[in-house]
């Protein structure tokens, strides 16, 4: 009998990649988004959806039904759901926080065996953004349902289709001065590969006990030095301006209001936070995995992003 594990969410940036790690794995995939015109990202599983390796399907981490249908008959349930920014009734307590808590309440009352949840470094009941509340509290619901899930926790996420370094590549082609905002906060990028394969590791070990692992990549970079980084690899040659916080406000005050919010001030919130991981906590490397640099993967595609 066919092993089957359902990623929801498996459509966007990380998901894909995690699909990939599992179909690897010998199961069956179900993807469940509540977004079937993204099934389209699916294209590069022509093959595997055709001999019904891949399978898409429709839930919403909002409406119980559709979980129930996407995670029946699963043994492995991953929820990589999140939202960065608010748009009416998706709010960070209705997608992060309840959201991550009835994935994994449905999971339990299928009997699924083991469970992964992706929240984020910064997670905190005391984070001074919303969203790392949010995250928090996803976390505390799912532990509760689920008490023996495995919750990987990412630094900013880079590879091809990220909308981290990719946006400064745009930014750099089209602005002669780029502004940075909080330019000393340290991040510690990592892969998307890397994060992807702990995720599988993470699904198809023993969940004997619950485990909370950090993925930070090998290198501790300040905002400011990230975008140098993507300066040099690009060539251009661009002046950095340190944006004042109190202009910065007014920014995301006026951007927060239009479609696609580009900035909002609980990012900005966020960004007052180093995101590395903590001293102590559970890493890739305990999972055997040798983090990829940035200077590895990154010139490929920022090169080609850029228009250089």
């Amino acid at each position: 009998m066919d092993r089957v594990a359902t990623v929801v969410g498996g459509t966007g940036f990380i998901g894909r990649h995690v699909v990939e790690a599992l179909v690897r794995r010998g199961y069956v995939v179900r993807v469940a988004s509540r977004r079937p015109d993204r099934m389209r990202r699916l294209r590069r599983f022509a093959e595997h959806i055709r001999d019904g390796r891949v399978v898409p399907v429709y839930a919403s981490v909002s409406d119980e039904p559709t979980l129930d249908l996407a995670i029946g008959g699963a043994e492995v349930v991953v929820n990589l759901v999140s939202i960065l920014t608010e748009t009416g009734k998706e709010t960070f307590q209705a997608i992060n926080a309840q959201g991550a808590g009835r994935v994994a309440g449905v999971a339990s009352r299928h009997g699924v065996s083991r469970y992964v949840h992706v929240s984020a470094i910064g997670a905190d009941v005391n984070a001074k953004s919303h969203y790392g509340t949010s995250k928090a509290e996803g976390e505390r619901a799912v532990r509760r349902a689920m008490p023996r899930a495995a919750i990987i926790r990412p630094s900013v996420v880079f590879g091809p289709g990220d909308h981290f370094l990719t946006m400064f590549a745009m930014m750099a082609r089209f602005l002669p001065i780029l502004p940075v905002v909080s330019g000393r906060t340290r991040f510690q990028p990592v892969y998307v590969g890397d994060v992807a394969e702990a995720i599988a590791r993470l699904a198809d070990g023993p969940q004997e006990s619950a485990r909370t692992v950090e993925a930070g990549g090998p290198n501790i970079l300040t905002m400011r030095e990230i975008m140098r980084f993507v300066l040099d690899q690009t060539g251009r040659q661009r002046r950095l301006f340190d944006l004042p916080m109190p202009l910065a406000r007014l920014q995301a005050t006026v951007l927060e209001r239009l479609p696609g919010k580009l900035l909002t001030n609980d990012q900005l919130d966020m960004m007052r936070t180093d995101n590395v991981v903590s001293p102590g906590a559970m890493t890739l490397q305990e999972l055997e995995i040798r983090p990829t640099a940035l200077s590895i993967v990154a010139p490929r595609y920022l090169k080609r992003k850029s228009g250089c």
